[in-house]
């Protein structure tokens, strides 16, 4: 029998007693919409922040202006202090993040449409993860939220 993945995760996060939070930059706050499909998510799904502008990542997750500028705000660095970020804002077990390139403009040889970083932080044990998508602007973002997800999903099975 199929189970949908925001089932699964809900079910490991109810049978353990935890709670996630979302930062979203460019899934525009599809995680948390799939999260929430799930019946009875209100139990361990706390919110989310929609941090698509840098100075809401800064002002409201705690990211770092220096790694903004250094690393920029699709990378590895910017989304682990989005996931502890909205972990401490919302004060959850664990943190999501994702940032990047959607397209269908502004990619670079360095960092190409369908880029994306998702970020997990749980307790004092943190993950990044880089994947690059194809497709068009709504596929890339949908690709990244199933990711997402299914990262939590894997780190809970551990």
């Amino acid at each position: 029998m199929f189970i949908s993945k925001e089932i699964q995760l809900g079910n490991l996060l109810r049978k353990r007693g935890l709670t996630i939070a979302v930062a979203e930059s460019f899934t525009g706050g599809l995680i948390g919409h799939v999260i929430t499909n799930a019946p009875g998510s209100s139990v361990y799904f706390q919110g989310g922040v929609i941090a698509y502008a840098n100075e809401v990542k800064m002002d409201i997750l705690g990211v770092s202006e220096q790694t903004l500028i250094k690393y920029g705000a699709v990378s590895r660095e910017t989304v682990l202090e989005m996931a502890r970020g909205v972990r401490a804002a919302l004060n959850t077990d664990i943190g999501i993040s994702s940032s990047g390139i959607a397209g269908p403009d502004g990619g670079s040889a360095e960092k190409p449409v369908g880029l994306a970083w998702i970020g997990l932080s749980f307790l004092q044990s943190e993950a990044a993860e880089q994947f690059v998508y194809s497709g068009d602007r709504l596929q890339i973002k949908e690709q990244a939220t199933q990711a997402a997800i299914q990262r939590v999903i894997d780190f809970l099975a551990e």
